[in-house]
């Protein structure tokens, strides 16, 4: 399968290319930067610390779907809804792991699924999304007779609050419970906030160092307490999940699909 990376001089870009091109079934077909960037001209394998591959990092999304079998973005958020609208006109699958996406973001890919593979996730981590799969199961079995928090913790440099894997364990939890999770959550707590009220869903957001990602999920009941953790030691689990993904959308029927997809959870 051919498979191109945007936004592919990043950090998250590098370990991408380094994957497809360690990964069997997966042709490094191109890779993406926005215009002006610096490394446009220069070798995508190099960058990512390969032997040279003769590919040259573009500033054309549309050379590189056109070029693809499946397209993998890791972009700007506001990137996503032109991604989305070049896999339809060309045909390619498209991987999404950009955080912060707002409704009409994810519109535009609901759009593009009918006509070509999208998966979809605010994690592409094979252990968050077995989190994810846990979250809801406990939710569902213990009921709002246990409070839950979410507790997420990112490096310094992370620009949104809290982050799409923390709001996707509060979704989860919230369908665990039956309810929707617009309706339970709280994001901040300051001042004389008055007695935790029944059945909320509480964020907790911390930033700082070079943290890559670690997520809580905390069930509080009366005299015991349940934990569920995943934390990130290494990126490279994104880009696994990602390269996974990408290559699970060969002979896939046109789709909006998860990470829960990919892995047969459901």
């Amino acid at each position: 399968m051919n498979i191109g990376i945007l936004g592919c001089a990043g950090r998250m870009g590098r370990m991408l290319v380094e994957e497809v091109l360690a990964s069997e079934g997966a042709t490094l077909s191109g890779g993406a930067e926005t215009a002006g960037h610096d490394v446009l001209g220069k070798d995508i394998a190099a960058l990512a610390g390969a032997e040279p591959c003769g590919l040259t990092v573009s500033g054309d999304a549309d050379a590189v779907f056109a070029a693809s079998n499946a397209v993998i973005a890791f972009t700007a958020a506001d990137a996503a809804a032109v991604n989305a609208r070049l896999a339809a006109e060309h045909g390619s699958a498209l991987v999404v792991g950009t955080t912060g996406l707002r409704p009409a973001d994810l519109e535009a890919l609901a759009t593009a699924g009918a006509t070509v593979a999208v998966v979809q996730a605010a994690n592409m981590s094979i252990g968050v999304n077995l989190l994810l799969g846990l979250t809801r199961q406990v939710a569902s079995i213990l009921g709002d007779d246990y409070d839950i928090e979410i507790v997420e913790m990112h490096h310094r440099h992370k620009v949104d609050a809290p982050s799409g894997t923390a709001l996707a364990l509060g979704h989860a939890a919230a369908s665990g419970r039956g309810t929707a999770l617009d309706a339970v959550s709280r994001r901040i707590r300051d001042g004389q906030v008055g007695a935790r009220p029944r059945g909320e869903i509480g964020f907790a957001t911390l930033r700082g160092g070079d943290v890559i990602g670690e997520h809580a999920v905390v069930f509080a009941g009366e005299g015991e307490r349940i934990e569920l953790v995943h934390k990130a030691s290494s990126r490279t689990v994104f880009a696994r999940g990602a390269v996974r993904a990408a290559l699970w959308t060969a002979g896939r029927a046109p789709g909006l699909y998860s990470m829960r997809d990919v892995l047969g959870l459901d």
